[in-house]
């Protein structure tokens, strides 16, 4: 191959596939959100080894994965422990949501065409459709991909990766307040009325809408978790 070859042929566009690590990392995780290991539960290492059938080295770079992301915390002696966040740090997550999801969507609304409201509806139906199959394993991520698109359009990016390791966060903890208050019905109603005023264009009230939205959810979440937590210890 000459030179004028090496310099006009294009370059290769690889497509990096999921490493073990990554595999296992999600696999653990949604185990985590969906409530299979709970607050405090001790993920051992050798025992998930032998359970996905593979060596100590792609189990432990994934619970590091998994520490990185809030889910589970390493003590010494004891190893990965999956966190159990305190009621009043779940609420500062929800009052941080509040805080940042009213700002980027005051300046998503302005920047919102037809085409991301007919992404932000087909997300809608998917999730509703979720809620009427009891997919619990699917509210939290279409919840979060419903809220996403309609913070798209205000191309704030860092914004967004922030609201994204909040809404990791408190993921699990959306699904256990559904489930224990069969709020899904409110949420439906909300989410529609959420997406008829960015419809509408209208950003003093949408923006008004969602902070009674994300707070509301917060606090029946709390009162949730503390009956949740106190059955638990009885």
């Amino acid at each position: 191959m000459t030179i004028s070859d090496k310099l006009t042929r294009p370059p290769s566009h690889r497509i990096k596939r999921q490493s073990l690590p990554e595999t296992l990392a999600d696999s653990l995780r949604e185990r985590i959100l969906n409530g299979e290991f709970k607050e405090g539960d001790q993920l051992i290492q050798e025992a998930l080894g032998k359970e996905y059938e593979v060596s100590r080295m792609p189990v432990r770079e994934a619970l590091r994965q998994l520490e990185a992301s809030g889910l589970i915390v390493m003590e010494t002696h004891k190893g990965a422990i999956v966190t159990s966040i305190p009621t009043d740090q779940i609420g500062e997550l929800f009052e941080l949501r509040a805080l940042l999801e009213c700002e980027i969507l005051g300046h998503a609304i302005p920047l919102t065409t037809e085409s991301t409201i007919e992404v932000s509806q087909a997300i809608l139906l998917r999730l509703e459709d979720a809620y009427h199959r009891k997919d619990v394993q699917n509210w939290g991520a279409l919840n979060w991909e419903f809220h996403k698109s309609l913070y798209l359009p205000s191309r704030r990016v860092q914004t967004l990766a922030i609201l994204q390791g909040i809404n990791t966060q408190t993921d699990r903890y959306i699904r256990l307040q559904l489930q224990l208050t069969g709020a899904v019905a409110d949420a439906e109603l909300e989410h529609r009325e959420l997406l008829r005023l960015c419809t509408e264009r209208n950003v003093k009230e949408a923006v008004s809408y969602m902070r009674k939205h994300i707070l509301s959810a917060g606090r029946n979440l709390l009162v949730a978790i503390k009956q949740s937590r106190s059955a638990n210890a009885a």
